[in-house]
């Protein structure tokens, strides 16, 4: 009987067992459950907190760049043309380098990088004399009408009235290249008016009558500009005619910088070469004449003598006397190629010059 009770308590006991297992196991599963969905709760909860980090970060980043005062009010003005060099420190021992603009402004300088596209070219100093551009100064070439400069010069030097009326003959019509003139025969003018036409607009008929109302006729005129040159140390020039339209009057880059300078000493070629336009009454017509040079009628050029010349042997040519740079300067510029080459040569010139006073007044800064 006890033995039967034992097996029985024994069963029960196994049997409760058995009950109790999948309880428990219900019962962890249950834990698990509710500890997997609060962490599902919170997980929510972390990656809002990580947002307005990430916010706050990114807005960081692009602070500085959007809260650049000097960018923004334009402070650093090396920007607008191209992005602000880096600040590199110097290794010790060892100079800062110099900024770009300022060595970019050195190689400007140089003459040498001065793309010049007349066949010879000069530019002289006045002040000093100094040469600042040469380019085969030394050849001797036809000068055309830049004659017309020495033309005057004789006129002047021998005191003739200038208010004599001259006329103009079937001599004084170009035989040599035919050009074209508005002076027809017949033609009456003052002297003045002739010499002003011959300067200003490099009429070729206003000029031969220059020479041929002189005393002595052609001939001595002839020999006059041959002397004067002699006396201005123009050895390498000749003249054959007051016009220029002979190729035989000839003269070098140097020669013809000392006729510019001389010819700047006389009140009326400075006034007549420098004549924009004039209205003038011919043979009872009113006429419009203007310069020949362009550059005249420019407000950003400050020019004291002027002329220019043409004929197919000597190409085109311009002679001045000017201010560039807050400097007196003689610009010669001898067969240039193209209708416009001269006067781009002028531009091309000044504006290196400019450049370089800029960069000298810089460095003279530093």
């Amino acid at each position: 009987m006890k033995q039967k009770l034992k097996a029985a308590l024994l069963v029960g006991a196994v049997l409760g067992l058995c009950v109790q297992t999948p309880a428990l196991a219900v019962q962890a599963k249950k834990a698990e459950q509710t500890t997997s969905k609060k962490t599902i709760k919170k997980s929510p909860v972390a990656a809002k907190g990580s947002q307005p980090a990430a916010k706050s970060a990114s807005k960081a980043a692009a602070k500085p760049v959007g809260k650049t005062a000097a960018a923004r009010s334009g402070k650093v003005q090396a920007s607008n043309a191209a992005p602000a060099p880096t600040r590199k420190v110097a290794a010790a021992g060892k100079p800062a380098a110099k900024p770009i603009r300022q060595v970019m402004m050195d190689m400007d300088g140089d003459p040498r990088r001065l793309a010049l596209y007349s066949a010879s070219a000069l530019v002289i100093d006045q002040s000093n004399g100094q040469a600042l551009v040469e380019k085969q100064p030394d050849a001797v070439v036809p000068i055309a009408s830049i004659s017309k400069l020495m033309t005057a010069m004789v006129v002047l030097d021998a005191k003739l009235d200038l208010q004599e009326v001259i006329s103009i003959g079937d001599e004084d019509v170009d035989g040599l290249k035919g050009t074209r003139s508005r002076l027809p025969v017949g033609t009456t003018m003052t002297r003045e008016t002739a010499m002003l036409l011959a300067l200003m607009s490099s009429e070729n008929r206003a000029a031969h009558a220059l020479g041929r109302h002189y005393p002595g006729g052609m001939p001595a005129f002839v020999q006059a500009m041959n002397r004067k040159a002699q006396s201005l140390g123009m050895f390498h020039s000749r003249f054959e005619e007051p016009t220029g339209l002979s190729s035989n009057n000839v003269s070098t880059a140097h020669d013809l910088a000392r006729m510019v300078a001389a010819a700047a000493r006389y009140p009326e070629i400075r006034q007549y070469s420098t004549t924009a336009e004039a209205k003038l009454e011919l043979n009872g017509r009113i006429r419009d004449f203007g310069n020949t040079n362009a550059l005249v009628r420019s407000d950003n050029w400050e020019i004291g003598v002027s002329k220019t010349g043409y004929i197919s042997e000597a190409g085109r040519c311009l002679v001045m006397q000017a201010r560039v740079a807050d400097r007196p300067v003689v610009i010669v510029l001898l067969d240039s190629v193209g209708k416009m080459t001269r006067v781009g040569d002028a531009q091309r010139i000044k504006r290196w010059m400019e450049s370089a006073s800029l960069a000298s007044a810089e460095r003279r800064k530093v």
